[in-house]
């Protein structure tokens, strides 16, 4: 890079989320020193981030949202910073070389609160009685300093205390839990790298119950006034938990817990480790288990292998999408074939107006990305057959484990195992053209 780029624009990074990330370096660590008052909804911080420079820089530009900064240090000294909008800019002491690390320590207070987006409102959000964080694709810095960018990634250490009525979750696995008084801290590590956007806090008036002692242990946090119904819905997780593993490759996380919040939600939401339903979609009817799925194979598909760039979102959602279908055909219920053949009718009466690799920021989150990524990956098992594409599904999983991903990443290692012309027309037609393609006869290849 040249000298031009050392004290980097805001559009330096993703440009679906311009003003966010950026591009010249990565936090590889963050540790995070929480204090959370519920009931003024007051955040005290403190973040200390290890940072690493991919470029020579002069300056940090950091995301931070709706939070005061108090002060900045740097290897220990105090450095000038200026925090205006959403946006914290650090003037380093001297000019970091390519490679070289420094820690940044930042206090930060004020009442967190979610920001807007084209995609509505994201971030920490107060609940009637509780909290919670739901960052996709732009909502992290409203309660930490990072680089908010997915293809950063990070091990971190939240610590958090809270008041003690309150069960409070993060993602990472618990390590420490301490009762001061009227108040509890607790502390969680991730130890996988984890992008900004799936970085996640719950409170409420929650129990915990145990779904599953192993092989990967699985947990539910959630009001008691749902517990039967959530239970009967999530009946089924573990078998699931073992069907993916045997088609996608091991779980990559330490544990998984799914979080049910007292107040309905919109969508469920996915975060490292961790899954989060409003009651509304687990009623103890069985009627959104296709959701119980979706949001647990988001584990392999979106935060183990993490998007480089929003613009191949089809990469966490088409991959998480066609896992709902496999695990109706492997449960009995109906085939991956005619749900394929049923979503493709109902995509072909819709504007042929998406390009799936490059759907553009409007369109990421359109439930064509979803649809179409999972037709263009039946259409590939098809082409392919069962045995060619479940091994490049496994060494997709295994190649890029706790990393980044890309559609062009993608396309060469299907190409390594199939490099016939037929291949990469289909591709092509699936990924970058609007149509939308027919799906390929069946094979027994």
């Amino acid at each position: 890079m040249t000298g031009s780029a050392y004290s980097r624009p805001v559009s330096s990074g993703d440009p679906y989320v311009p003003g966010r990330g950026d591009v010249a370096f990565e936090v590889t660590h963050y540790d995070l020193d929480l204090d959370y008052k519920m009931s003024s909804n007051r955040l005290s911080g403190k973040a200390l981030l290890e940072v690493v420079a991919l470029a020579p820089l002069a300056k940090l530009h950091l995301d931070l949202a709706g939070l005061r900064v108090s002060k900045v240090t740097v290897d220990g000294d105090a450095v000038k910073w200026a925090h205006r909008g959403e946006r914290l800019n650090v003037t380093l002491r001297h000019r970091l070389a390519t490679d070289e690390r420094v820690r940044v320590a930042i206090a930060y207070a004020g009442s967190p609160a979610p920001v807007r987006s084209p995609w509505g409102e994201v971030g920490w959000e107060e609940l009637d009685d509780g909290v919670l964080v739901a960052s996709q694709p732009s909502g992290a810095p409203t309660w930490f300093p990072c680089n908010d960018h997915p293809r950063s990634k990070a091990t971190y250490r939240i610590a958090i205390e809270c008041d003690s009525p309150y069960e409070v979750v993060a993602t990472g696995t618990l390590t420490d839990k301490r009762v001061r008084g009227s108040r509890t801290r607790r502390v969680f590590e991730q130890r996988r790298p984890m992008a900004t956007y799936l970085a996640a806090v719950h409170a409420g008036q929650y129990e915990q119950v145990l779904l599953a002692d192993g092989p990967v242990p699985q947990r539910v946090v959630l009001p008691a006034a749902v517990k039967a119904p959530v239970l009967a819905d999530l009946e089924r997780q573990p078998r699931m938990m073992s069907f993916f593993a045997e088609v996608f490759g091991r779980y990559p996380f330490d544990d998984y817990t799914v979080v049910v919040t007292a107040d309905e939600l919109e969508i469920p939401l996915e975060a490292q480790g961790m899954a989060t339903f409003g009651p509304n979609w687990l009623r103890g009817r069985g009627a959104e288990e296709r959701l119980v799925a979706h949001e647990l194979a988001h584990q392999w598909f979106g935060n183990s292998l993490t998007i480089s760039t929003w613009s191949d979102i089809w990469l966490n959602e088409g991959f998480a999408c066609y896992a709902e279908w496999l695990w109706s055909e492997a449960s009995g219920a109906v085939s991956a074939d005619a749900l394929a053949e049923g979503h493709r009718s109902q995509l072909a009466a819709l504007p042929q107006t998406l390009v799936l690799a490059d759907p553009g920021p409007r369109l990421m989150f359109d439930d064509r990305v979803y649809k179409r990524g999972a037709l263009a990956l039946h259409a590939l098992r098809r082409q392919l057959g069962d045995d060619t594409f479940f091994a490049l599904v496994r060494a997709w999983v295994a190649t890029y484990e706790h990393g980044s991903v890309s559609t062009a990443g993608f396309v060469d290692l299907v190409v390594a195992h199939d490099d016939r012309p037929a291949v990469h027309e289909l591709l092509d037609a699936w990924l970058w053209r609007t149509p939308l393609p027919l799906l390929p006869a069946a094979t027994h290849a």
